[in-house]
């Protein structure tokens, strides 16, 4: 095929279906970078100007839209799995199936690598009704709670803290310490009269947990599971 036939050919291509090209952004592209070059360069083009503004903001908004997506998708996973692992946590009819089951098939479900209820007690973790009930269980002095979430820093502590774990956290992951690098504390209320638990998560991912992450799943499960243990207390 010549050169001039070629030409025509494309001519009556881009005449029949004008929009091939102007959906095409290289081409438009192309185009407009002849067209500034043919007008010279003591000429501004506005509106070759206006274009790349338009073009670097819709590569913005296409950058958003992609993240409000996958945002969603995850928050939308999370809570399918938040869910399935409350249907797991009611399961259980007698209290050590219940610490059993949120050590094992839970932990599973929320892809956690270490599951571990802490109660406030003067009682020692050596009770034998304590070390039946598994290596879930963790027994602390009152204030051992507070004191934990906090880790040194002043104000309230609030219900949920996720963050890289601490030089002490042995005495709470025990063996599991040397390779748990981050925990979710949810702080527990069992209520008037009674002392604080506090559920914890542990990962050996350090980045599965960290403070930039919403809380609010977290807490639901919490809320969920005071809700169970206040059944077993009372």
């Amino acid at each position: 095929m010549s050169e001039q036939a070629l030409t025509n050919h494309l001519r009556e291509k881009i005449i029949s279906d004008p929009e091939a090209i102007l959906e095409d952004r290289d081409v438009m592209r192309a185009l407009v970078t002849a067209n500034e070059r043919a007008m010279g360069a003591n000429i501004v083009d506005l509106r070759g100007v206006a274009m790349d503004r338009l073009e670097a903001r819709l590569d913005r908004l296409e950058d958003t839209h992609r993240s409000v997506i996958a945002a969603a998708y995850e928050n939308l996973a999370g809570t399918n799995l938040i869910h399935r692992a409350v249907l797991s946590m009611l399961d259980p009819v007698a209290f050590e199936d219940f610490l059993l089951n949120l050590g094992s098939e839970v932990a599973e479900i929320l892809r956690v690598d270490s599951v571990r209820l802490v109660l406030e007690s003067l009682h020692s973790e050596n009770d034998p009704a304590l070390r039946q009930l598994g290596d879930v269980l963790c027994v602390a002095e009152p204030g051992f709670i507070h004191e934990y979430m906090r880790a040194g820093r002043s104000g309230p502590t609030r219900g949920v803290v996720l963050r890289q774990t601490l030089p002490n956290s042995d005495a709470i992951h025990g063996d599991k310490a040397d390779w748990i690098r981050s925990e979710a504390l949810m702080r527990l209320d069992f209520g008037e009269g009674r002392l604080p638990g506090m559920l914890v998560m542990g990962a050996e991912d350090p980045h599965q947990f960290k403070p930039s992450q919403g809380t609010d799943l977290l807490a639901f499960f919490a809320a969920v599971f005071e809700r169970a243990m206040r059944r077993w207390l009372g």
